[in-house]
């Protein structure tokens, strides 16, 4: 099976709490794990118990001193882990699901054990009962991974990720948030790029998340902070160099119609320009002005956030609503989409006199391009962080999708 980055992973549960203890504990744990009765079926009755660690949803911003303790004690636990012979690779061969009984499903059960996920009392059988259900979706979860319970492709490749490679990730991101653990304003937004997620975060807790689309591997999100300045309802695009001389010109060079398609504009020193006047085999046309007339297909489509910065990138809607069902959701050239970008803006705008959630979707269908100051600008950090706590074991793991951890290990190339 193909390994894909965002197999991680995660918590430290039963074995983690015992490590913290001491190795003769720890020892006792494995050998428990071992020699666990081999008893479980999906006809047993369900027992919340038989899954470890806190809840996996919390409001508790990844940029947060409270992260770094559980960070720093999550490092702590998989030092055990890792001491102990870090975990089992699960036989990536079968599609395991509820129901299923197969000898792999016990590789499962002592994986899931040792990382916290499922608790020993769940014994070790081949069924794949509501025990070890509960528990890979726990697992997903902690991966940002859909939560179906089946074990496929990504699943796997997240399991499968060694106890050290996971231990090193946890202490490379220590670092990251250790730097970003101060005061970052009453209200702010975060855009976490491996975990291609947006938090909107007020007096210390997360009141919006956001699934978001971010660069391609090269065409990268930078690392930014800035404030968020203005919003723009029904924005024209204007079309970077970058993707004129990538996209633009190529696409013209098989379909001379695409760009009146989509309604975009050559605008030159002397007003607007005639595609069919251009040479398209050649790169004159990068020279030139290309804007997108605001409407549906417009690539920023209802919204465009913007904040200053060097890059040049800003955040955004998208016509292109499907991308956000991807597992692996890194499609754009830099710039940041944002699903449910209209609660977002609501929340951004809340503090600007005249525009609440009302106005705001009456200016999106009058069609005519708007520019709204906020009142209170923003602050917004773009960052990397691949692997954070939230709880006393819940560890959450992402791909490392530009290779910046530096463990070849955690290299992605499904996104490539």
């Amino acid at each position: 099976m193909k390994t894909d980055r965002r197999s991680f992973l995660t918590g430290a549960g039963a074995v983690a709490a015992t490590l913290a203890s001491g190795s003769a504990q720890a020892q006792d744990l494995i050998r428990d794990l071992i020699l666990s009765p081999r008893r479980g079926n999906w006809d047993d009755q369900f027992d919340a118990r038989a899954t470890e660690g806190g809840r996996v949803a919390t409001s508790l911003p990844i940029f947060s001193p409270e992260t770094v303790t559980y960070v720093e004690m999550a490092i702590g636990q998989y030092s055990g882990i890792v001491a102990q012979g870090g975990w089992p690779v699960v036989p990536a061969t079968k599609k395991l699901r509820l129901g299923v009984v197969d000898p792999d499903v016990e590789f499962l059960r002592r994986r899931l054990m040792i990382s916290g996920d499922l608790s020993t009392s769940a014994g070790i059988s081949p069924a794949f009962d509501s025990y070890v259900d509960a528990a890979v979706k726990r697992f997903q979860l902690r991966h940002g991974l859909p939560s179906d319970g089946v074990m496929g492709e990504y699943s796997y490749a997240a399991m499968n990720v060694s106890a050290p490679v996971r231990l090193g990730q946890l202490e490379t991101n220590l670092v990251r948030l250790r730097a970003m653990s101060g005061f970052l304003g009453d209200r702010y937004v975060m855009v976490n790029i491996p975990a291609a997620q947006i938090e909107a975060v007020e007096a210390g807790r997360v009141v919006l998340r956001h699934t978001a689309i971010v660069g391609k591997i090269d065409r990268q999100t930078p690392i930014l902070n800035s404030k968020i300045n203005e919003v723009i309802v029904n924005p024209f695009w204007n079309a970077p160099e970058s993707i004129v001389r990538k996209d633009i010109i190529p696409l013209m060079r098989k379909n001379p119609n695409y760009l009146t398609e989509n309604n975009i504009r050559i605008l030159g020193p002397q007003g607007e320009v005639d595609p069919m006047s251009i040479d398209w085999n050649t790169e004159e046309a990068a020279k030139l002005h290309f804007r997108q007339d605001p409407g549906r297909i417009n690539a920023m489509a209802s919204v465009k956030i913007n904040f200053p910065n060097p890059h040049a990138v800003y955040m955004h809607d998208t016509p292109q609503q499907s991308l956000f069902n991807q597992i692996e959701r890194f499609h754009s050239s830099g710039c940041v989409r944002v699903q449910n970008v209209r609660d977002l803006v609501t929340w951004l705008l809340r503090d600007t006199p005249g525009w609440d959630r009302q106005r705001f979707e009456q200016t999106i269908k009058s069609g005519e391009s708007t520019p709204v100051a906020l009142t209170a600008p923003v602050p917004v950090y773009f960052t990397y962080v691949s692997a954070w706590s939230t709880g006393d074991r819940v560890v959450h793991f992402r791909n490392d999708i530009y290779g910046r951890d530096g463990v070849d290990e955690l290299m992605i190339s499904a996104a490539l």
